[in-house]
């Protein structure tokens, strides 16, 4: 059973349509969780307000397979709002980052109104890449500063989560199983 390490975003950066960052990132981690369980990967996801440092120790302290950290973007202030789209990134020395960033972005396209803004991009600073034992990705869903992106990310919760969630079946390898609803 793969081992997945969740960790939603804890900052408190202010989506230009209200709600922060932190609380549209920890709704998608929430949405991604049944799918990804129902598929047989085993989760574990840091706790909403947890440090980002202390976040990457508790993955580098388990088994992981893949580490995937969920956030959104903003433009510099001189392009507020011109800006738009899903990226997904992965530290550019990881080959297994690498594909399932690629995989991740291949399936945000069929959701996302504009597919061609959706892109990956390496990095070789942001310590959630560089610092994970586990091959790991940032998915940044969108701008947060754009309005466009910013009510696609809110209207969009569990698509987000599923699209996100079916990648990393892809990536395995394994198949994708959608939740099983409880009857009224």
């Amino acid at each position: 059973m793969p081992k997945v390490y969740l960790s939603p975003s804890n900052q408190n950066d202010e989506f230009i349509i209200g709600g922060s960052e932190e609380y549209y990132m920890n709704k998608i981690a929430d949405a991604m969780v049944p799918y990804l369980r129902g598929s047989g990967i085993e989760v574990t996801r840091s706790e909403p307000g947890k440090d980002l440092s202390m976040a990457i120790e508790e993955s580098n302290a388990g088994n992981y397979d893949l580490h995937i950290g969920l956030g959104s973007i903003s433009s510099p202030y001189f392009s507020t709002g011109s800006q738009q789209g899903p990226i997904v990134l992965y530290y550019n020395d990881n080959n297994k980052g690498k594909q399932a960033a690629e995989v991740i972005a291949d399936n945000f396209k069929s959701i996302y109104p504009r597919p061609n803004l959706v892109a990956t991009s390496s990095n070789q600073t942001l310590s959630e890449l560089t610092d994970t034992k586990a091959p790991s990705v940032l998915v940044e869903v969108g701008y947060h500063n754009n309005t466009l992106d910013a009510y696609w990310i809110r209207d969009n919760i569990d698509a987000i989560g599923r699209i996100i969630a079916l990648g990393v079946s892809q990536y395995f390898g394994i198949p994708f199983v959608k939740p099983q609803t409880k009857e009224k």
